[in-house]
């Protein structure tokens, strides 16, 4: 396992993490994800090591805390050889004080996440998205005092627009307030939009990305294609509407080019689609997921091994899409590239 700095920060983590939202299986979404209980989630805890992947990752809102709850028993005895990372924000019940960053919920959140997860600290703490009803100056300063407690040792946010990010950034400089090491993005070969904005503003401020949902919302398995139904297991059935929309065309497209490179390679899509991810900038770790050990494995499978260029080429072609505004007008004018040269290359011709 390929091991990063997670932004400009000094804590070094997995290329792979994983994502503990199958562990608990409670309500319509999380269900539908998956429902790993304690024993089985103990198991693919114990395979994750083995591959030299320490990061895990979870929600208090992830099946209501359960997942927190199972992730915190598969953990136990070995709390020293894992990185545990959590977020809040999203809403958690029907109360005024049930969503948000306010300074009490940030400190009832981490103090009930630490006792479900059965540990005495957070590796990374994560806002699960903005609260514009709370000054930034407030949220900074209590991140900053559960970091000076020892509760939380990194923050970061997730789903952050750029000027959102910025605002909290510059604020965390004004007032020397430890900054956000990390964003949690989706970022998916059809799912490009991260490249756009939030990318260039990660590799200028520092942050890295841990990539949430890589594999499309479950779109690129292998499983799905022109043509076909959706296989009976596949969780599109009913988490669809949950996750990011693509374009049909767009999405077969883009499979289409992962078959030919899976018959080049002898790889599985899933770790074609995972590996394109690995050498993206500003990306400190992925995200993977997996209902049972079948899954975990290979998944864990993208590491070890890497794209030829060509190949990448290929993807990239495919997977491109044209840059929303403010960007379109620039995108391939090579004068403008001169001052704002992009992060990733764009193709001559997108296929």
């Amino acid at each position: 396992m390929e091991y990063r700095r997670l932004g400009a920060s000094g804590l070094m983590v997995p290329a792979l993490s994983f994502g503990a939202g199958t562990f608990g299986g409670r309500g319509p979404l999380f269900g539908a994800w998956g429902a790993t209980d304690a024993r089985e989630a103990r198991r693919l805890v114990d395979i994750c090591l083995d591959a030299g992947l320490t990061m895990f990752d979870t929600a208090d809102v992830y099946s209501a805390g359960a997942s927190e709850e199972v992730l915190g028993q598969a953990i136990k005895g070995r709390r020293d050889q894992v990185i545990v990372s959590t977020k809040t924000g999203l809403p958690m019940g029907d109360g005024p004080g049930d969503a948000g960053s306010s300074r009490s919920r940030l400190i009832t959140a981490c103090e009930d996440a630490l006792r479900r997860l059965g540990t005495d600290r957070i590796d990374l703490f994560q806002l699960h998205a903005y609260d514009a009803g709370t000054p930034v100056e407030e949220v900074l300063d209590t991140l900053d005092t559960l970091v000076r407690a020892g509760k939380v040792r990194y923050t970061g946010v997730s789903n952050f627009s750029g000027w959102q990010l910025m605002k909290s950034l510059a604020a965390a400089d004004r007032l020397g307030r430890p900054r956000p090491v990390a964003h949690q993005v989706y970022y998916s070969l059809v799912g490009r939009d991260y490249e756009w904005e939030l990318m260039p503003l990660a590799r200028d401020q520092g942050l890295g990305a841990l990539v949430w949902s890589p594999l499309g919302w479950g779109r690129l398995t292998g499983r799905v294609r022109r043509g076909t139904p959706l296989p009976p297991g596949s969780r599109l059935h009913s988490t669809a509407d949950y996750g990011p929309p693509v374009d049909d065309d767009h999405l077969y497209g883009v499979v289409d080019v992962l078959d030919e490179i899976a018959r080049e390679t002898g790889r599985a899509v899933p770790q074609i689609a995972l590996n394109w991810l690995l050498r993206r900038p500003t990306v400190s770790s992925v995200i993977i997921g997996a209902r049972d050990e079948r899954q975990l494995r290979q998944n864990l499978g993208a590491v070890g091994w890497s794209l030829t260029p060509e190949q990448v080429a290929r993807l990239d072609a495919a997977s491109h899409r044209p840059a929303p505004y403010p960007h379109f007008p620039y995108e391939r004018q090579e004068g403008f590239a001169r001052l704002n040269p992009p992060l990733i290359a764009v193709p001559e011709r997108a296929a």
